[in-house]
């Protein structure tokens, strides 16, 4: 914005800096109280604010006024002019976080260079926060799993809502990627997304960090939640918040409101809020740890986002977008995922999930050949800590049974291993595996291998084993 609200008791100098600013081809809009000025502030934001410190006939003087601007739209700059100035009230005046004070009468050349400079780091700082938030509109969710699918639709019911968003799943498993969709995608895409990772904070730095704090010698410096002010605040591993916090961030959520650490001013915030947590919160209710109220409020709409094992027809394109990804950004071969790499990384265990699979990629780009598919044997055997042998090695249970048993044994677990890279469907694991469809499934009922929907995805699972856990 480009409009500039001039505060002034003085009618003829509001009006006259009114003129000036006019012909430089700023609009303006013009207050003589500070009843006046909050109703134009209440109205829209202005671009810039031209603030008397003395106001006659007012209920706020200008530091008043400042300070309520600073809390509830700090984004705006503030020049501050005085017929009274002196060095205290001026160093009030920029400890309150005014841009800068001029003292009248004024030079118009000193006051259109004031007013050239505040407008243009207002500028520069709206550009900074947009580019931090890049990596935020470009967000890309990728899978064509039954599992991912289920997600997707998920977060695009809950784009548009202000509902709180509670995202549940293992570490690793892209949580943070989903929050950053939903903003993305919002109304207040255009609007901040600040992440408080409560994993990493200190307990006893928490609050500060959060709040925001006021004191003489540094006036006020805003919290995160404060920074998040018209957008979204993204709690990562809500469970991990400090019981004191927890119980003081259920107060925000209320009131929407808080006090700086240090400070008696509400801070009135609007927050959309998500949270994200890998571990079970009715368990973490029950052992005390977690409040079952905030637990309410966050959980509003749980959306569960899904491990890698649950969407393994994703691998593949998962690991072709990280090739590319750090083709981008550091330069790194721009190299295919071969059929055969493919396969082996849809068979691989990976408790790190999604930021396991990116690790992997990285590793095999930095070390590989600069050119070529990306072949099994460059990738890591993730269960061994070392490269992958061309020979089979026979380990474990399967070496102490007889053919008949180790054959029963391997069948079963290779037939799960490709039913569950194909997401459940059986007519391509028939075509990979080399079987009719109607003698695979003759084989699955022998071996008491049946599908059974979890997290929206077929998985395959040994029919003792499922009824055992129905038993229990």
């Amino acid at each position: 914005m480009s409009d500039i609200l001039i505060v002034d008791d003085e009618r003829d100098i509001r009006e006259l800096i009114s003129d000036i600013l006019k012909d430089e081809g700023f609009s303006t809009r013009l207050a003589g109280t500070s009843e006046e000025c909050m109703e134009e502030l209440n109205k829209e934001p202005p671009g810039l604010m031209i603030l008397d410190i003395w106001l006659k006939d007012s209920a706020m003087d200008g530091i008043d006024i400042l300070k309520h601007v600073k809390r509830d739209t700090p984004e705006i700059p503030v020049v501050i002019i005085s017929g009274h100035g002196n060095i205290e009230i001026a160093v009030a005046a920029i400890k309150q976080g005014a841009y800068d004070f001029i003292e009248k009468p004024f030079n118009i050349d000193q006051l259109m260079v004031v007013i050239t400079r505040a407008m243009e780091a207002s500028r520069l700082r709206a550009e900074n926060v947009q580019l931090k938030r890049g990596d935020v509109a470009n967000t890309e969710m990728i899978g064509e799993s039954a599992a991912f699918r289920t997600l997707h639709s998920q977060l695009e019911k809950v784009t548009n809502s202000n509902g709180r968003v509670m995202l549940t799943g293992p570490a690793g498993s892209g949580k943070d990627v989903a929050a950053r969709y939903i903003h993305a995608n919002s109304n207040r895409a255009s609007a901040a997304f600040v992440t408080v990772n409560c994993a990493t904070m200190e307990p006893d730095r928490m609050e500060e960090l959060l709040f925001g704090r006021e004191s003489p010698e540094r006036g006020v410096e805003p919290g995160l939640l404060e920074q998040a002010h018209g957008g979204v605040v993204f709690f990562d591993e809500v469970a991990d918040m400090p019981l004191g916090t927890q119980s003081k961030i259920l107060r925000v959520l209320v009131e929407q409101s808080f006090q700086r650490v240090g400070g008696n001013d509400k801070v009135k915030v609007d927050l959309r809020v998500i949270s994200s947590t890998n571990k079970d919160l009715a368990e973490e209710i029950r052992e005390g740890r977690f409040r079952e109220e905030l637990y309410h409020r966050l959980n509003v709409v749980p959306i569960h986002v899904p491990s890698l094992e649950e969407r393994r027809e994703d691998i593949p394109s998962l690991g072709d977008f990280f090739v590319e990804a750090f083709n981008k950004v550091q330069g790194l071969p721009l190299r295919k995922i071969s059929e055969d790499a493919a396969a082996l990384l849809q068979t691989m265990s990976w408790p790190g999930n999604i930021r396991q699979l990116k690790n992997v990629m990285e590793r095999v780009l930095i070390l590989g050949p600069s050119s070529g598919d990306i072949e099994a044997k460059e990738l890591p055997d993730l269960e061994a800590g070392e490269e992958q042998s061309d020979g089979l090695k026979i380990g474990g249970t399967l070496a102490t049974l007889p053919l008949r048993e180790a054959r029963e044994l391997f069948e079963r677990e290779y037939l799960m291993t490709q039913i569950n890279r194909f997401g459940g469907n059986i007519s391509r694991t028939a075509a990979f595996v080399g079987m009719e469809r109607s003698a695979l499934h003759r084989k699955l009922k022998s071996l008491g291998v049946v599908t059974s929907n979890k997290a929206g995805a077929r998985i395959a699972e040994v029919q003792d084993e499922l009824e055992n856990a129905g038993g229990e």
